[in-house]
């Protein structure tokens, strides 16, 4: 990741739900970079921990992208829009109708604003979710999409406003699918946690890590600073514009697997718990192809799963390491 070339030096950038997990990591480089950062959050799943150490460097507005003042006001003093805010996915299932205020009414806010301000470019985060449960492996782009929860659905209408917005007013936005990021701050006791960081804290434990299901599902689990790097080259890019790309490694790992690989990181001698599945534990396979991104932005991973989780370990180990929330 560029830590030296300061492409976001005195852009104005609002990041909306900034004080999450993706969000803060989002924040961190984009103030490296140069950036002047705005953080928009509700506190919903964020933590004003997640931005330790960073005071004085971006301004925080609690509220919600819910009230299309509010965001009228923010976008319109910025540059470049981040909008990572979002109900995940559990609270989403939990509480569609809050997921439709804050994913669907929240993006439209958002892309209302970035038309009448005349917005450089607007991310929208949007989910791997969308695919459900493909017919096909790798996922490309354009393959069907399966909406199996309320959060799938809600992500996948911001992307139908997107690219609406795109065509319809030459709002210049670019969609980003993340899949399953997890890395330094993601806080393993946040109920809304990926299950990276609360696999490693039962292990760290000596506990049992648990499993919903026999574990032969996969995923796809792509390391937080890939992710931010993605993100951030699709802010810039003209060639992102209009487009949407997915966010991933490439490689598919079973749940088991990763299980595996953490308690051999661990060298620890506990064995995991299989539990029942979950409501939203509906996907079998995933597996994302990377082509598109590669070619139009020149991006591919620079950690490896196996990288990722070590990284991660010394993260929460460490004396100063930040907690973040899920998203």
């Amino acid at each position: 990741m560029s830590t030296i070339q300061k492409r976001f030096t005195g852009k104005k950038v609002l990041v909306t739900g900034g004080a999450g997990f993706v969000g803060a990591n989002l924040v961190r480089q984009l103030i490296r970079e140069g950036a002047a950062v705005t953080v928009l959050d509700d506190f919903f799943t964020g933590r004003l921990d997640n931005l330790r150490g960073l005071d004085g460097q971006y301004s925080l507005v609690q509220g919600s992208v819910a009230d299309p003042f509010l965001v009228q006001e923010l976008v319109g003093k910025s540059e470049i829009v981040i909008h990572a805010a979002a109900r995940n996915i559990i609270a989403s299932t939990r509480n569609p109708f809050e997921d439709f205020n804050t994913n669907i009414g929240g993006t439209l806010n958002v892309l209302m604003a970035a038309r009448s301000a005349g917005a450089e470019r607007v991310i929208y985060t949007s989910s791997a979710s969308v695919y459900g449960n493909p017919r096909y492996l790798p996922i490309n782009e354009n393959d069907s999409i399966s909406l199996l929860t309320p959060y799938a659905v809600s992500k996948f209408a911001g992307e139908g406003y997107c690219q609406a917005f795109y065509e319809s007013y030459g709002v210049p936005v670019a969609v980003v699918r993340y899949s399953n990021v997890f890395g330094l701050g993601q806080d393993p006791h946040n109920p809304y946690c990926g299950v990276v960081s609360k696999f490693m804290s039962s292990v760290a434990g000596d506990e049992a890590p648990c499993i919903h299901g026999d574990g032969q599902q996969t995923r796809d689990f792509c390391y937080v600073e890939d992710t931010v790097e993605a993100t951030l080259l699709a802010a810039l890019s003209p060639k992102a514009e209009g487009e949407v790309f997915n966010i991933a490694t490439g490689v598919e790992t079973s749940v088991n697997n990763l299980v595996n690989m953490i308690l051999t990181l661990y060298e620890s001698p506990v064995k995991p718990v299989y539990i029942d599945r979950r409501d939203i534990d509906n996907i079998r396979r995933r597996v994302l192809n990377i082509e598109k991104i590669r070619r139009a932005l020149r991006w591919t991973p620079s950690f490896t799963l196996q990288e990722g989780l070590r990284r991660t370990r010394v993260w929460l180990e460490s004396p100063g390491s930040t907690p973040t929330s899920g998203k």
